[in-house]
């Protein structure tokens, strides 16, 4: 082959026409909810993917909701009215949400949830493109029983190591093994890293969004 022809892959696109997802910046965002509808803050994390790879640790903030937390939200999560009873307002903490929130891409496990939330709570924050690492499983990982957060986390080991006391369905947990599951399926391990293009949002292979359950 005459080494200025660029061999096209299967889809038509050739190898120029890809992106390495890994060229961009991603922040991964969990929100906790108090009950009510529309949901409001009662935690966030945020943890930064860059270069392919977890940067450190997330940053969290407790938050004080502007009603009262419903007793079937803290079934789910554990957090009372009296946990946040001494936590900022979300409009205190407004700018350091903003600074953890810069980057490309956010990424969630069903993300209209969480952006939902960030967009009312921020106001004219200019929401960066979204990855769901739910609608991403399902079409990535097809034919399994469930879909939700602690089904993949088992099935892939992905709380494996955590720091101890980290506990589901609490933003810092849930944020994590979100940032493990997203860089799962972003390098699968028999076919290596996909594209920036494979990774974007098509059809998921069926399945509704799931009812947020601690909302």
């Amino acid at each position: 082959m005459n080494d200025d022809m660029v061999e096209p892959t299967s889809d038509g696109r050739t190898a120029d026409e890809m992106t390495d997802w890994t060229s961009l910046r991603y922040v991964v965002v969990d929100v906790e909810g108090n009950g009510h509808q529309p949901p409001d803050l009662v935690e966030l994390a945020a943890l930064p993917i860059a270069g392919g790879s977890i940067m450190g640790s997330p940053v969290s903030w407790l938050v004080r909701p502007d009603r009262p937390i419903k007793p079937f939200a803290t079934r789910i999560h554990g957090l009372t009215n009296r946990d946040v009873a001494d936590a900022p307002m979300f409009a205190e903490i407004k700018d350091e949400v903003l600074s953890a929130l810069e980057a490309d891409a956010i990424v969630a496990h069903n993300a209209h949830v969480d952006a939902g939330v960030l967009r009312r709570k921020l106001g004219d924050w200019m929401t960066p493109e979204v990855f769901d690492t739910l609608k991403l499983a399902r079409r990535l990982l097809p034919g399994r029983d469930s879909y939700k957060l602690g089904a993949l986390v088992g099935a892939l080991e992905l709380a494996k190591d955590l720091p101890e006391g980290l506990t589901p369905h609490r933003a810092t947990y849930d944020v994590m093994v979100t940032a493990r599951l997203f860089v799962r399926l972003a390098m699968p391990p028999t076919t290596g890293p996909l594209s920036l293009e494979d990774l974007r949002d098509q059809p998921s292979g069926g399945g509704a969004t799931e009812a947020p359950a601690l909302f």
